[in-house]
C-alpha cells in the first residue's frame, strides 16, 4: 500500500469544503439553477478513496458528485463555469451540477439517475480487464441506490467476472428524505456483499485515513485479479438532498451532532497532534483553498455563455469512414439466411478488430436465443464471446462503460421488450452522455435486440417498441429487412462511434436473400428502393418491407406499378430518399407491424405532409398493427398483424 500524501488530503478536503459552501451562497442568489446537491460533511469519502487511485484509473459518480471529482483532480474554475452553465465549463454548460465529466481524466460522469453509474463503472471494469491495462474503477453511490436493481446486477456481474471496480457506498443516512433504516433491509449495507462472494467492509466514512485504508485494499485486490469489493462508509451531508431542501425529516441536534464529527477540522487536528503540521500550515492551506474558490468564482462569472450555434453540437461524433463496398455482379453473389448474415458480421468484425465484445444471455455455447451468434464462442473464447447473467440492466450499462473506456461493445437483449429494463441505461447513459459531456465522449456500442410478431409468444415478447428509441435525441436505430442489409448495416454499426439501437425481426432469421460474396458494408442512414415504381410509394420497415414487394407483384399484374422504399436505418431517417419517391409518384402508404398511435409511420406521414404537400394527389395511408398487446391465438395474432392484403387494399384506395 502507498503512503498517502496527507497534506495533499487535507488540501483537498478543504477546497472540496470551500467550493461546495461557494455553491450554496451562488444557489441563493439565484446564479446556480436547478437540482443542486453539494457534499457538504463527506468531503472524507472522496479525498480518501480517490487517494488510493492511480491517476489513469476510472471513477463514476452521482448527482452529489463536486467532491468526487475534485478529489480526482478536476479544475475548480472550469467545474464552477459548468454549474454557471458557461462555455468554459467542462461539459461547455450542458451538464451542470450533475453530469461533470472528464473521460479523459478518467471520470466517467456524475450522474443524475440513482445507481445510474452501477452498471457503468461495470463496464468500465470489464474493459480494464479486457485491455489489461491494470486500470481500476472506484464506483461512489449513496445508501438509496443500494435498493436499486443496478446495485445488485452489477456487484453480481462484477463478482462472476471478477472485474477490478471497488464500490463505494456514500452512505449519508438519507435516501432523500427517507431514514436508511427504515428503507434498507440489512443494518450495514455492506453486509450485502456476502450474497456475491466478495468483501464487505465498512468504516468511519468522516476518517479519510480509514477511508483509504479499506479502498486501498480493495484497489490492490482488484489490480491482483482477485475481484471486486463493497465498501461502505458512514458519513451524514450537512444540507438537504438538495438545496432548499426544507429538512422536515431531521432535527437540527441531529444535523449538529454529526457537525462535531466533521471531516476536515478532525484530520487537521490529527495531523498537528503527530506533528506532521502546524496550525499556521493548516490555516495556509485554508486560506489558498478559499482563494482558489474566489479565483473559480470570478473565472466563472466573467465567462461567457455557450452561443447559441452551439445547442446542436455534440450530439453525435462523426461517422468513421467505411471500405469502399464491391458492386458484385450475380455470379460474385451466394444466398444466405437473415441470421447467417447477422453471424458473418459478428465473426467478420471480431475478426478485424480486438476491441470489440459480443455479451448478452446465452450468447455462447447456446448461439443466443435465435442462433446468432452461433459457434462466434469456440472460434473467439470466452473472453470476447460472454455469456451474462439475465441482467438487462448491467448488460446495457456495462456496455456502455466499456464504450466509454476504449472497447466497442455489441451487447444482446434477447427481446425488445425486455430492453424496457434497460431503459435507464440506453436512454439515460448512452443517448445522453455524448451531449451532456459536451462533446467530450465517445460510445462506439450496440445494442442488438429483436422484435415483431408471428412466433406466438404473445404480449410481453412481440412488440415492436422502434419508435421509443427513435424519439431519443443521442441514439441511432438500424432495422434491416434483408440479409443483405443485416450483415452491411450490422458491420456499419459495430463500426460507429455512436450508441446504435439495432432492431432485428424474429421471423425473419430464417428469410434467405443473396449477399455478395465479398466483403462490404452499408452506411447508416441511407434508405433503399427495393422496388422502383411509378404510380404509388410505398414506405416500409422491417417485414413488411417483404409483405410490399409481395403486394407490388401482385399489383404489376394489373398494371399497378409500386415503389417500395426500405428506410433500413430509422434514426437519422433518409427523408430525401422518401420524398424523391413521393415527388415522383405522387401518392404514399406507410407500412408498420408496430401500431400506427405515435409511431414512426407517424413521423414518416408528417415529414411527407410537410415538405411535399404540393406533389400528393391523394391523402398519405398509413397501417399498422392493432391497437391492442400481441394476443396468443394464432388467429388473433394473424388479424393484429398488417397483411399483403391491406396494401393492396390502400394502393387502390389511391388510385
Amino acid at each position: 500500500m502507498k503512503s498517502p500524501d496527507m497534506r495533499d488530503m487535507l488540501w483537498k478536503m478543504q477546497l472540496i469544503r470551500h467550493f461546495e459552501a461557494k455553491v450554496v451562497e451562488l444557489f441563493q442568489k439565484g446564479l446556480i439553477r436547478g437540482a443542486t446537491h453539494v457534499y457538504l460533511g463527506e468531503e472524507a469519502v472522496a479525498v480518501g478513496a480517490c487517494a488510493a487511485l492511480n491517476e489513469n484509473d476510472f471513477i463514476t459518480s452521482t448527482h452529489r458528485g463536486h467532491g468526487h471529482v475534485i478529489a480526482k483532480g478536476l479544475d475548480v474554475k472550469r467545474m464552477m463555469a459548468e454549474l454557471l452553465g458557461k462555455a468554459a465549463g467542462y461539459c461547455g454548460g450542458k451538464g451542470g451540477s450533475m453530469h461533470i465529466a472528464d473521460v479523459g481524466a478518467g471520470i466517467l460522469g456524475a450522474n443524475g439517475i440513482v445507481g445510474g453509474g452501477l452498471p457503468v463503472s461495470t463496464g468500465a471494469g470489464l474493459s480494464s480487464l479486457h485491455r489489461k491495462s491494470g486500470q481500476v474503477t472506484l464506483c461512489f453511490f449513496g445508501d438509496g441506490a443500494s435498493n436499486q436493481g443496478s446495485f445488485h446486477e452489477s456487484l453480481n456481474l462484477a463478482s462472476v467476472w471478477k472485474l477490478p471496480v471497488v464500490y463505494i457506498c456514500e452512505n449519508n443516512q438519507f435516501a432523500v428524505t427517507t431514514p436508511c433504516w427504515e428503507s434498507t433491509s440489512v443494518e450495514n449495507i455492506a453486509d450485502r456483499a456476502v450474497g456475491y462472494e466478495i468483501p464487505g467492509v465498512v468504516v468511519d466514512g468522516n476518517d479519510v485515513l480509514a477511508v483509504y485504508e479499506a479502498v486501498s485494499a480493495a484497489v490492490e485486490r482488484a489490480r491482483a485479479g482477485d475481484g471486486p469489493s463493497l465498501i461502505e462508509c458512514k458519513t451524514y451531508r450537512w444540507e438537504g438532498h438538495y438545496l432548499g431542501d426544507p429538512q422536515v425529516y431531521r432535527t437540527k441536534e441531529d444535523i449538529g451532532a454529526w457537525k462535531e464529527k466533521e471531516p476536515v477540522r478532525r484530520f487537521a487536528k490529527k495531523l498537528i497532534a503527530d506533528g506532521l503540521i502546524t496550525q499556521a500550515e493548516v490555516d495556509e492551506s485554508d486560506r489558498k483553498a478559499r482563494e482558489l474558490v474566489a479565483e473559480a468564482e470570478k473565472f466563472a462569472l466573467d465567462s461567457p455563455m455557450p452561443p447559441g450555434e452551439s445547442l446542436r453540437e455534440g450530439l453525435f461524433a462523426p461517422s468513421a469512414p467505411l471500405p469502399p463496398t464491391p458492386s458484385a455482379a450475380a455470379d460474385q453473389l451466394r444466398e444466405v439466411t437473415y441470421g447467417q448474415a447477422l453471424n458473418e458480421a459478428l465473426r467478420e468484425e471480431l475478426q478485424k478488430d480486438p476491441n470489440v465484445l459480443v455479451f448478452g444471455e446465452d450468447v455462447g455455447l447456446h448461439g443466443g436465443a435465435f442462433q446468432v451468434t452461433k459457434n462466434l464462442f469456440h472460434e473467439f473464447g470466452r473472453e470476447r464471446v460472454r455469456n451474462t447473467p439475465v441482467s438487462e440492466a448491467a448488460i446495457a450499462g456495462c456496455a456502455v462503460g466499456a464504450a466509454l473506456t476504449g472497447l466497442r461493445p455489441v451487447a444482446e437483449i434477447m427481446y425488445i421488450d425486455f430492453s424496457t429494463i434497460a431503459s435507464d441505461q440506453i436512454v439515460n447513459q448512452a443517448a445522453k452522455m455524448r451531449y451532456m459531456f459536451g462533446g467530450h465522449a465517445t460510445l462506439p456500442l450496440v445494442i442488438r435486440t429483436m422484435c415483431g410478431s408471428g412466433t406466438g409468444s404473445s404480449g410481453q415478447h412481440s412488440q415492436s417498441l422502434e419508435a421509443w428509441y427513435c424519439h431519443i435525441p443521442g441514439l441511432k436505430v438500424v432495422m434491416p429487412a434483408t440479409p443483405y442489409d443485416a450483415k452491411g448495416l450490422l458491420k456499419s454499426a459495430i463500426r460507429e462511434d455512436n450508441p446504435v439501437v439495432f432492431i432485428e425481426w424474429k421471423r425473419l432469421y430464417s428469410s434467405k436473400g443473396m449477399i455478395p460474396v465479398e466483403e462490404y458494408y452499408i452506411p447508416l442512414g441511407v434508405a433503399d428502393v427495393k422496388r422502383p415504381g411509378d404510380d404509388v410509394t410505398v414506405i416500409a420497415t422491417g417485414p413488411m418491407v417483404l409483405e410490399s414487394l409481395a403486394a407490388a407483384e401482385a399489383l404489376a399484374e394489373q398494371g399497378i406499378s409500386i415503389e417500395v422504399v426500405d428506410p433500413r436505418t430509422l434514426y437519422p431517417l433518409d427523408k430525401e430518399t422518401i420524398l424523391a419517391s413521393v415527388r415522383k409518384t405522387g401518392r404514399a402508404v406507410v407500412v408498420q407491424e408496430a401500431v400506427t398511435r405515435c409511431s414512426l409511420g407517424a413521423e414518416i406521414s408528417a415529414i411527407i405532409v410537410e415538405e411535399a404537400f404540393e406533389y400528393l394527389d391523394a391523402p398519405v395511408k398509413r397501417i399498422g398493427g392493432v391497437d391492442v398487446p400481441m394476443p396468443y391465438s394464432v388467429p388473433l395474432e394473424k388479424a393484429v398483424i398488417p397483411s399483403q392484403e391491406q396494401i393492396i387494399e390502400a394502393v387502390r384506395s389511391l388510385l
